[in-house]
């Protein structure tokens, strides 16, 4: 242990002024549409933005304003607070002592989730989005790198085993489509009056100009025009997850996906039953998948499946685009770590990496050609 890593959060991290940003201009008004009173203090918004765990859970030293601190995610402390940065202590002993494995894959992806997508006990729903609140879009990878209070060296890895960035994207993937599954089946999360939870379907199939005359037909949906389609960014992502691992599989989570696609057009009944086989065939390749060593020789046949959907035409839905970045830069990281690019490559991969990212910054204005040409540009540059 650094012994460091609270200063780091404090200074650095977002989390650290997550409840300061309940008491901005924008917060405030946000909760004023919704009729919530004091977003500082309101439920809704504390799930999220605070360690709001109950008042008799609650030490003395506890402070709602730190916001989503330390025991926000690595639990409760006074078990372990001491003993985590004593030597002696392995972190088996820790996490018998109530610590969280974050570093376990898919235990972090569903904590993280829990906020950056939400859950049936705490929606980020259609109705926030509409008083104001940003659009949520996650990633493990890419997220668990943006702000890092600590570094991954010979000591961590000791103790708690070799990280595996590829990995943790192949896994954070499977554990968001799992999640989104989830909440559509629970009768009281997923629905809301005659209509389904909104948030769970793509933003872009409805917000759109009315003059764009733009559809085109997704093989991955088998759905026409005009239809509001789940946001199904991260099970389309799972099929190239699974493209080094089993292409059989992925065949299937595509047929599965395709069918409980067309079972949101005919009844509740036929959505639940669909997404329940898809949630099923998720978890049964999820312990594969996290177990699978994402080495070089997997990377180029995880970029070869993201390029043939390309071609296929899958990425016309910004949602769908935005995860194939993060995807992207997640390889090329390993394809760096892996030793298989020189400096002078690894500059070039970085570029067009860079590029990529440009086409999707503006989510009402981005380019399907513009985001494509960029997407093959990198994948000519890639080993």
């Amino acid at each position: 242990m650094q012994q460091n890593e609270f200063a780091i959060w404090q200074e650095f991290d977002p989390h650290a002024k997550a409840w300061q940003t309940l008491n901005n201009d924008r917060s405030r008004n946000i909760a004023r549409k919704l009729g919530i009173g004091d977003p500082s203090t309101a439920r809704e918004c504390l799930d999220c933005h605070a360690d709001a765990i109950a008042p008799e859970m609650r030490g003395d030293r506890f402070q709602i304003s730190d916001g989503v601190g330390c025991e926000s995610c690595h639990g409760g402390s006074e078990l372990w607070l001491n003993s985590h940065a004593d030597s002696s202590v392995s972190h088996n002993d820790n996490l018998k002592n109530g610590m969280y494995p974050t570093d376990q894959p898919i235990a972090r992806a569903r904590l993280c989730l829990s906020c950056h997508m939400g859950t049936a006990d705490r929606m980020i729903t259609h109705r926030i989005m509409g008083a104001g609140h940003p659009r949520l879009s996650f990633e493990l990878d890419t997220f668990t790198w943006l702000n890092p209070h600590y570094k991954i060296g010979e000591a961590w890895t000791k103790r708690k085993g070799e990280w595996n960035g590829v990995r943790d994207w192949a896994v954070g993937q499977g554990v968001a489509a799992e999640n989104l599954l989830e909440v559509l089946t629970n009768k009281s999360a997923g629905w809301n009056g005659i209509f389904p939870e909104l948030v769970l379907f793509d933003c872009h199939a409805c917000h759109q100009s009315m003059s764009d005359r733009t559809w085109g037909p997704r093989q991955g949906t088998g759905l026409g025009p005009g239809v509001v389609r789940l946001n199904d960014s991260n099970i389309l992502m799972f099929r190239h997850v699974l493209a080094p691992i089993d292409k059989a599989a992925a065949a299937r989570i595509l047929e599965q996906t395709r069918g409980l696609h067309r079972a949101t057009t005919q009844s509740r009944d036929a959505t639940f039953a669909a997404a329940r086989r898809l949630h099923a065939t998720i978890d049964g390749l999820l312990p594969t998948v996290a177990a699978f060593d994402y080495g070089p020789d997997s990377l180029d046949t995880i970029l070869s499946s993201i390029e043939a959907d390309a071609d296929r035409g899958e990425y016309r839905d910004y949602a769908a685009a935005e995860q194939v970045a993060m995807a992207a830069q997640s390889v090329v990281v390993a394809f760096e770590n892996d030793g298989k690019v020189d400096s002078e490559k690894a500059a070039q991969l970085r570029s067009r990496l860079d590029t990529l990212y440009a086409t999707i910054k503006n989510e009402d204005s981005w380019s399907r050609q513009k985001f494509r040409a960029a997407l093959a540009a990198l994948r000519a540059a890639a080993p």
